[in-house]
């Protein structure tokens, strides 16, 4: 009988550099697949590195094919047997097989399997390794071909009509039965015989189609995933079974109508979707059916109900359990064609191996009832770069994907952020079901261009969020700052996402031809750290450690119904500076939410979830202790759900909660067992980052640790790890014995925990399987092992934080908590709204104690950081000042400015990488910046750091004052390009027309989408610069006047001075002067003079036709002085420019 089967067990893993050939000489050591091998170093998740794994398979199945079938390898993997080169596959998604018949002895055998893992290969983390299961198989002449049955389910008007096509090999005749099971109960059954071609002497490929019909079956939906069990059978004539393989089907109903939207099971329905890519954060990329399993419920708690599979075919087993739990599936392929988007990526082998990949996963993908769309590409350059091929591409994949799947049992689709421009939309035409990603403005103005697409949003959302931190106010939309985390208050979002997360529900939920949308993303995933250069991504509403941010929540209050699951939800957390401001928002799938302080009702708020544009209750309270509570009421006035959140203490005692209490003893489930901190009172600290050691005893092992902090690079596959906004997971895997499974938790400053599980007895199959790795001892890198972290900062300010010109001056101090902390260092600083700081007030520091001095009117913050025995800052505690009556502050343009200071703008502008500024459209946006001092010399030489997504030309003007005000002034037009660095700014120098002094404003005007950072003037030292005469800081005498080409005309007993001209200690010897002469002979004095005393140089400059230059030899001048040109009685002469040299 053919046989599939697990193959995960008995491999060896031996690690080399990229220059080996081979892997003679390397340590193998024992390992467990599905493996990822960069997730064990997290300082190094992206290693150029070859992996090598070795299996020694034992070979009796004589007269039979034998081949290893891969789910997933990443990437450019080679096999050989026993030393025989047997193939190679190269995408790290897709599934592949190779027959290893030909190389194989009887007896033992040695597989190899080299994987080449060359960095960059991807914009996000994708580890390497085989990171799926491995499954041998093993086939007689007569078999049915991989991924050889072909479903489809049709409606009629009589019932349902299954069409069943399998492709097979046979060499006699045999018997072809399907049948169809519901719970173990069979529904419906066919089967023939099926004959070779021709004179049936020799085997032949052949397909075979059989109909089956069911007249009412039970559907299949998100709410209710009915699914049916379709199995293959073919065997002899006597019976005997040769190969026997199941398939899910799903009964349903999907119209995809350009007006109305998604019609599903003949009801309107709105795709609620996220894109996921594919780590498990602790496993990395190395697949586990139980987390996968986890996930997907945490999703569908949050009202999902459709994957992305963001950009690359998904693990096989996560379309089995969107068949079995309910999601729809926009299956997708590749996120680059040809052109590539890093250097090794998979555009090195598109073209030669483009429709083995299209073939291996429409064909094993092509009947899951999931399965709603095929999406060929996301964000694919070629199809805007290149109108002419990135047509032919589109055609060429819309027409591989439908060679494997001719019945079309989902339409092909791709997702892309090129949707303004008409080469991609001539390509969208082709497809007609159009994925926009961040372009829902396009969705009117394309329904009206485009009558027949059907339109949904592929990739939506991108705003960005931590976990339990907050930063305050929420008007002030802040994308980064010194913590290196995002603001989950809803205030910090991206260039080119929604503004919030209330904007992305509602631009989708009133365009009612809209499928829906999948937002980015369900779960942080590894890499792609925007807007930072740090470990995970932040776009999450979950994150990598599957905790629930404060967004999770709302997409829940407006994607699930009350009437069935009612919730309500509060944030932040209560425990700030007292009288801080708070903001305090609300969210519930109830009409109707109530906020309590400390038992005082704060008001009401009505959720108009149907058309509202303010889906958030909102309400802002200085800080106290107590608690806040909101109550959601249904629309009958009754209780419904509750939230509360208490002033806590520091941490007292360790608190454990596990997902559940049972393992099976089958090597690769897990127990999810959240560890956290409770005060003295039993209230949750959540804040708390203590340091945990986690042990794990008897049948059982831990496998992972995860806080879903990107900035913490302590080993996922470590024993020890911090807490972060008071949580930290450890994941306990099961081994293959039956028994008690032991955990001890402890932290330093309090009593160990400890908690029991029981693993169970499992009566699956376990051939082939490999348990999960356990964790090792690492090296601590955050702190040190017996570390007691600063949880919080708190500042007292003796008085009022009110300022004026009569009390600009007040004393504060930072009280640390816990008290004994290991780490007492703090960093003071004064910034404005946004975390940038400012010269509005001058601080003088003494460790925990400061006094702050308001220089200049305006609202600042003083800020009060620790770095937690790390280098960066982990901590930031700030309060607000206001003061008054004492003056304006000026920028200095010789410091960098950064551009999030601006003060005036015309245009949307949104935020930037690093505290820079970035124009939302592109369309003309002035972004000016008021009160620079530039001092009496003044600069013409500004730098500018900018950060483009492509390599295109910026034009970029630069203003003084503000464009159409009165007064203001075109100073040049300049061009930025330079091959862009993704999330890297790059810095470029422009030279003005002129020096900008004194007390100025400048404007910037974009006409495109950029990340400007800010800018900064070269501080020029004038005394070896080109001076005009009419930038003189002063000028007397009988006759003088400033001529139309600038010229000053200097006649009798003229002076005309320049102030603090520095000379160095290398000074000057040499002026070369520019100029007229309208006599025969001017005589002009050089007059140097400083605190010591004066020197005075005579020039003759003869006459002159036009004007001239004339260099002229000069003793020697040094240091600083004010320099004086000095006209002699009778003088004519037009004086242009100086310069001194040495």
């Amino acid at each position: 009988m053919n046989r599939k089967i697990l193959f995960n067990d008995g491999w060896e893993f031996a690690k080399s550099d990229l220059s080996a050939e081979s892997c003679e000489g390397l340590k193998f050591e024992p390992v467990s697949v599905p493996h990822d091998w960069l997730i064990f170093n997290t300082l190094n998740l992206y290693e150029n590195s070859i992996g090598w794994y070795r299996k020694n398979y034992v070979h009796n199945e004589e007269g039979k094919r034998v081949l290893l079938y891969f789910e997933g390898v990443y990437m450019d993997s080679w096999l050989y047997v026993n030393g025989k080169y047997i193939g190679t596959w190269k995408y790290g998604y897709s599934s592949f097989e190779h027959d290893i018949t030909d190389a194989l002895r009887k007896g033992p055998n040695e597989i190899l399997l080299k994987v080449v893992y060359q960095s960059p290969n991807s914009r996000w983390y994708s580890g390497a390794g085989i990171y799926r299961n491995v499954w041998l198989k093993t086939r007689e002449e007569n078999h049915i071909t991989t991924d050889g049955v072909y479903i489809s389910t049709r409606k009629t008007q009589d019932g349902w009509r299954v069409e069943i096509d399998t492709d097979l090999v046979i060499k006699e005749d045999l018997r072809l039965t399907h049948r169809l099971y519901h719970e173990g109960k069979e529904t419906a059954a066919v089967s023939r015989t099926v004959s070779p071609r021709g004179n049936g002497t020799g085997k032949s490929a052949i397909t075979d189609s059989q109909v089956m019909y069911i007249e009412n079956p039970l559907l299949w939906s998100p709410d209710s995933p009915n699914l049916y069990k379709l199995e293959t059978v073919l065997e002899k004539e006597s019976g005997e079974p040769i190969e026997i393989l199941p398939h899910n089907v799903g009964f349903r109903t999907i119209e995809m109508d350009p007006d109305r939207g998604l019609i599903f099971n003949g009801e309107k329905m709105k795709i609620y979707g996220v894109c996921e890519h594919h780590d498990l954060g602790a496993l990395g990329a190395a697949f586990n059916r139980a987390a996968m399993a986890r996930r997907m419920k945490i999703l569908k708690e949050m009202g999902i109900n459709a994957i992305r599979t963001a950009h690359n075919m998904p693990a096989p087993e996560l379309m089995d359990l969107a068949d079995e739990m309910g999601f729809l599936i926009n299956c997708e392929a590749f996120d680059m064609w040809e052109r590539p988007k890093t250097t090794y990526d998979y555009a090195r082998f598109f073209n030669e191996w483009v429709e083995a990949d299209v073939r291996s996963w429409v064909m094993r993908d092509r009947n899951h009832p999931c399965l709603i769309l095929w999406s060929i590409g996301n964000e694919i350059y070629d199809t805007h770069a290149d109108e002419k091929r990135g047509l032919e591409i589109t055609k060429m994949l819309k027409e591989l994907v439908e060679k494997y799947d001719p019945k079309k049992n989902a339409p092909v689709t791709f997702g892309s952020n090129f949707m303004p421009w008409d080469n991609t939309q001539k390509c969208a035409d082709v497809l007609k079901v159009v994925g926009y990603n961040y372009a829902a403005q396009y969705y009117n103005k394309h329904h009206a261009k485009y009558p027949d697409w059907v339109i949904y949003g592929s990739e939506t959302s991108s705003t960005v969020q931590s976990r339990g931190i907050y930063h305050f106010p929420y008007e002030q939309s802040i994308m980064s700052d010194d913590d290196e985390q995002c603001s989950v208050l809803g205030n910090c979002s991206t260039s080119w996402g929604a503004r919030s997360t209330e904007e992305v529900i509602i631009s989708d939920r009133d365009v009612p031809f809209s499928l829906g949308q999948f937002i980015w993303s369900g779960f942080d995933y590894i890499g792609e750290p925007t807007p930072y250069q740090t470990k995970n991504s932040y776009f999450g509403q979950i994150d990598t450690a599957t905790f629930k941010k404060d967004t999770f929540y709302i997409y829940q209050a407006e994607w699930t119904d009350y009437r069935k699951n009612p919730m309500v939800h509060v944030f932040p957390y209560w425990d700030f500076n007292p009288g801080q401001l708070i903001d305090v928002r609300v969210c519930s799938n109830a009409p109707l939410i109530e906020l309590f302080f400390n038992g005082k009702s704060m008001g009401r708020f009505e959720i108009d979830h149907k058309n509202g544009n303010q889906l958030l209750g909102h309400w802002k309270i200085p800080y106290e202790p107590g608690e806040i509570k909101a109550v959601a009421y249904d629309e009958n006035g009754n209780v419904i759900a509750t939230d509360i959140r208490r002033s806590f203490g520091d941490a007292a005692r360790i608190r454990l909660k596990p997902d559940k209490y049972t393992l099976k003893s089958n090597g690769r489930d897990i127990i999810f067992l959240e560890i956290s901190m409770e005060d003295k009172d039993g209230n949750p600290v959540e804040n708390a980052n203590n340091r945990v050691f986690v042990k794990v005893t008897g049948s059982g092992s831990l496998v992972g640790l995860d806080n879903g902090d990107s900035t913490d690079y302590d080993q996922y596959k470590g024993l020890t790890r911090r807490l972060f906004s008071g949580k930290l997971m450890a994941l306990i895997g099961s081994t293959f014995e039956p028994g008690k499974v032991f955990v001890e938790v402890s932290s330093k400053g309090m009593e160990p925990a400890y908690i029991e599980f029981e693993s169970l007895p499992d009566s699956s199959d376990l051939t082939g399987v490999a348990p999960l790795a356990a964790n090792m001892d690492y090296p601590v890198v955050m702190g040190t092992p017996d570390e007691i972290p600063v949880r919080k900062i708190e500042i007292v300010v003796e008085g009022d934080t009110k300022l004026n010109k009569d009390r600009n001056t007040v004393a504060v101090k930072a009280v640390l908590h816990p008290a004994d902390t290991t780490y007492k260092e703090v960093e003071w600083s004064i910034v404005n709204v946004a975390g940038i700081p400012i010269n509005t007030a001058r601080l003088e520091t003494n460790g925990l104690t400061a006094k702050v001095t308001a220089v200049a009117d305006g609202d600042f913050y003083l800020r009060c950081t620790s770095k937690n025995g790390t280098d960066k800052t982990k901590l930031i505690s700030q309060l607000e000042f206001t003061a008054s009556g004492i003056g304006t502050a000026y920028k200095n343009p010789y410091d960098f400015i950064s551009a999030g200071l601006y003060d005036y703008n015309k245009g949307e502008v949104g935020n930037g990488n690093d505290k820079g500024i970035c124009p939302m459209h592109d369309a003309q946006t002035v972004v000016g910046f008021k009160d620079i001092d530039f001092g009496p010399v003044g600069s013409n030489r500004i730098t500018m750091p900018i950060f483009t997504l492509n390599g295109e030309a910026y034009p970029i003007q630069i203003w003084e004052g503000i464009p159409g005000e009165e007064g203001s002034v075109f100073l040049t037009e300049v061009i930025y390009q330079k091959p862009t660095i993704w999330n890297v700014y790059q810095p470029e120098t422009y030279i003005l027309p002129r020096r900008l002094k004194g007390i100025k404003t400048i404007s910037f005007v974009f006409f495109n989408r950029l990340h400007f950072k800010g800018f900064s003037f070269d501080m020029i030292n004038r005394a070896f610069e080109k001076n005009y005469a009419c930038e003189c800081d002063k000028i007397y005498g009988d006759d003088y006047a400033v001529m139309e080409n600038n010229a000053v005309h200097a006649g009798n007993n003229v002076s005309i001075e320049f102030y603090d001209m520095d000379f160095t200690e290398k000074g000057a010897s040499k002026i070369t002067i520019s100029g007229k002469s309208n006599i025969d002979k001017n005589s002009i004095v050089i007059l140097a003079e400083n605190e010591k005393g004066e020197s005075r140089g005579l020039v003759v400059f003869e006459a002159s036709d036009d004007m001239a230059e004339r260099t002229f030899e000069i003793e020697r001048i040094t240091g600083k002085n004010k320099i004086s040109f000095v006209f002699l009685p009778g003088s004519n002469f037009d004086f242009m420019w100086f310069k001194f040299e040495e």
